[in-house]
């Protein structure tokens, strides 16, 4: 595996916690390095990192308000 892509999985815990839960990745990546865009979108979609995770949660939360002010009055 390329040098610089070990560090950036090393450099950043939830992508090396990910890599050790599916270590078939490290096959995948030490074969073709073009595949760690794969691994990292995978990585996003398992964590909810991904931008439409974090604005649903958002939505969750004022919804969430929402309801509690409603009751409320």
């Amino acid at each position: 595996m390329d040098l610089f892509l070990q560090k950036k999985l090393l450099d950043t815990p939830k992508m090396y916690q990910y890599l050790k839960e599916n270590s078939y990745w490290i096959k995948f990546l030490n074969r073709d390095p073009a595949l760690y865009k794969e691994f990292e979108s995978k990585m996003k979609e398992l964590y909810k990192e991904r931008p439409t995770d974090k604005i649903s949660d958002a939505i969750d939360g004022i919804d969430m308000i929402s309801g509690i002010l409603t009751s409320l009055k």
